[in-house]
């Protein structure tokens, strides 16, 4: 992992927030902004007042908390009000290797009756301030909606008095309309990256009160409750990485080595690398759809043609299909036992088989939508949020009444779930979890919620997502999680904690021009994510390149060589590492979705001295040449450079590539990779 240069960037942090540190640490910024007779950068409204008007009145409290890493620190902030017993709990994490600060608030009534309504909870509520006039610009993107413009970036400049409004359409984090991850960049060569950690339906407003600040407000879009005698609630996790360059993209870097870093699973301390993954059964006949036609001896069979052709991948994958029931997939969504049928002796057989060829095995979960009539429909009531046909509520929104939700939010429910969902794992063999989540469960809340309590059904369910993996991973160290919910609609900075998305999207599967953007597009925040191919040409395969991949090949077609599987096999892991490192897409942020350009990107590593870049013609685009310029490379360097797709090697300064190289192809569709490294002295 490379290091940066600390302490000029903590620097930063202070002149950002108009305040002057004496040490130049995060720490320091942290005991000005979190200190006895301050306003803290939250709020809320409480019985009716702002809290600004009243916090550092309140009685405080400060305390350091034990941290297992050293480079990393915690506090734990309290106010209490004396009269109502209300308490607010802010715990601050401040980290030594990067000028990154983050918080998450908890509200406790301590007192023996209900507390005063609490509502307008702003999670940040933050004024940040700058000595050169003029706009911010904020970088952000959407979310994901099974389209090729899924994760596609976005820069509106803001004027005083302007403003930008961020929310997620449902409620999954990165839906559609919004994506938890977003840069706001100053005057003066500078920024704050900030990400947000919440699976529902949070919100951030950006606004530019004048030419000298911008306001950040952030935190859950619906909340209007009173607590209970002894409850507690948590709110959004706020994270922020302030950074300084010309480039917005030095913010960038910093936050995926950061992401990698500090928020990545972790197994025996060391990042778990993402896999090569292979499909096991998928397809068929009709009425054949995903995995339902999928048996023990064709998963094992098809396991040992992976190993005959000396292409097993890292991991082999069954999908939706596997679990007791008939027809669509989706139909028995809830019927959480194997399929006797197709699986006499469970899938422990085809676990055990993958594991002889040094694969491991992911299996399929959707725990969180139930469907009417499967298994799950017919345990205690109080496990599932069901909306009655009759209900006709436009302000629920749209739902489907045969679908349930699995409610994480009771603790009696999500222990069991995880008790359950922990003996299949076990019994079975699984080493990644993979859990879908395809329906949007924000009616579900809205409809369970009570006068006085508007929000506690989200802030139940989240708190229990976040508990039941961790429950997972407490139980099974070695597990894998991997995050997908219709695709990469789940994704935020709690998510990306615990898991990772191997399949970002369900946008068209396979269709590459699609598969580069959302690429493109995610890779300036998140480094782990993987996506699907299909067909393992050289164009679809460099489309759908990236720190994981699902091959989902035939591997009957005559039409491929065991030589073109094996090179393609080979070229993934081969490439694998440089997505670790930074990122620099080479081509603009302009119409990417389109066929009539050229794309390319840059993954360069630092600390090694080399890196590719890899440029895409589109099909209907009709220039045959295209110059890129490089970056974050040494211009006093010469580098080895070595054009792939002919064997043209050539070496040129660092000061020469980054000045302009020139990429040619005729062919359309067309893809260039060229790989780069230092000469040696």
């Amino acid at each position: 992992m490379k290091k940066h240069n600390f302490l000029l960037l903590a620097f930063l942090i202070f002149s950002l927030a108009g305040v002057t540190a004496p040490d130049n640490s995060v720490q320091s910024w942290i005991l000005k902004n979190f200190s006895k007779g301050q306003v803290p950068p939250f709020s809320f409204t409480y019985g009716g007042k702002d809290s600004r008007t009243f916090i550092k009145s309140w009685d405080f409290k400060s305390e350091q908390l034990p941290s297992n890493d050293p480079a990393i620190g915690k506090s734990l902030f309290t106010w209490r009000n004396p009269g109502t017993g209300l308490v607010v709990k802010c715990t601050v994490t401040a980290y030594s290797d990067y000028p990154a600060v983050e918080w998450t608030i908890v509200f406790w009534n301590t007192s023996g009756k209900n507390s005063p309504v609490i509502e307008n909870a702003k999670a940040i509520d933050y004024s940040f301030r700058y000595e050169n006039e003029g706009p911010v610009t904020l970088h952000h993107s959407r979310g994901s909606s099974g389209e090729r413009s899924d994760f596609e970036g976005y820069a509106d400049i803001l004027s005083s008095g302007k403003n930008v409004y961020m929310t997620p359409s449902g409620g999954r984090s990165s839906d559609n309309t919004a994506f938890p991850f977003f840069n706001v960049e100053m005057p003066g060569n500078q920024g704050v990256l900030t990400a947000i950690g919440w699976s529902g339906k949070w919100y951030a407003d950006v606004k530019q009160p004048d030419l000298k600040s911008w306001l950040l407000n952030a935190g859950m879009e619906r909340m209007k409750l009173a607590l209970y005698p002894g409850e507690q609630i948590r709110t959004p996790q706020i994270c922020l990485l302030f950074w300084k360059g010309a480039d917005r993209m030095i913010g960038h870097n910093l936050f995926r080595q950061f992401i990698l870093t500090h928020h990545s699973r972790k197994i025996n301390g060391k990042l778990a690398e993402l896999p090569l993954s292979g499909a096991l059964g998928s397809g068929g006949p009709q009425p054949c759809n995903e995995f339902a036609c999928a048996t023990e001896s064709y998963c094992i069979a098809m396991t040992q043609r992976y190993q005959q052709f000396n292409i097993v991948p890292e991991v082999l994958w069954i999908d939706a299909g596997w679990y007791t029931g008939c027809g669509s997939w989706w139909e028995n969504v809830g019927n959480w036992t194997v399929n006797k049928i197709n699986f006499p002796n469970g899938l422990k057989p085809v676990s055990d088989a993958i594991h002889k060829v040094g694969a491991k095995f992911i299996l399929w979960f959707e725990p969180e939508r139930i469907v009417a009539g499967t298994q799950f429909d017919q345990m205690n009531s109080d496990f599932l949020i069901r909306i009655p046909d009759t209900v006709k509520n436009k302000d629920i929104g749209r739902f489907n009444s045969k679908f349930y939700l699995f409610n994480l939010g009771n603790p009696a429910a999500r222990e069991w779930l995880t008790f359950y969902i922990s003996d299949l794992i076990r019994k079975n063999g699984v080493d990644y979890y993979r859990q879908d989540f395809n329906f949007d469960p924000y009616p579900y809340w809205k409809f369970n919620d009570k006068p006085n309590r508007v929000g506690i059904s989200e802030i139940r369910h989240i708190e229990g997502l976040y508990a039941y993996w961790d429950d997972l991973l407490r139980n099974f160290p070695n597990l894998i999680i991997d995050n997908c919910a219709s695709g990469g609609r789940r994704l935020d900075l709690e998510t990306v904690s615990r898991s990772s998305p191997l399949w970002r999207t369900d946008y068209n599967y396979g269709e590459p021009n699609g598969y580069q953007c959302h690429t493109y597009g995610l890779n300036f925040y998140l480094p782990l994510h993987g996506t699907g191919n299909t067909s393992p040409s050289v164009y679809t395969f460099r489309s759908s390149m990236s720190t994981a991949m699902v091959s989902n090949w035939e591997l009957n077609n005559p039409a491929y060589t065991q030589e073109l599987l094996q090179n393609i096999t080979k070229d993934f892991k081969r490439l694998r590492p440089f997505y670790y490192g930074d990122y620099y897409p080479l081509t603009p942020n302009l119409n990417i979705t389109t066929d009539t350009i050229w794309l390319a990107y840059q993954q360069n590593r630092p600390d090694q001295g080399d890196g590719i870049i890899l440029a895409f013609r589109r099909p209907d685009c009709t220039k045959e040449k295209i110059t890129v310029k490089p970056k974050g490379l040494d211009p006093a360097i010469n580098y080895n450079v070595l054009f792939e797709d002919t064997g043209v090697k050539v070496q040129m300064s660092g000061a020469d590539l980054m000045n302009g190289l020139q990429l040619e192809t005729r062919e359309k569709p067309g893809s260039l990779l060229i790989s780069y490294s230092k000469k040696s002295p």
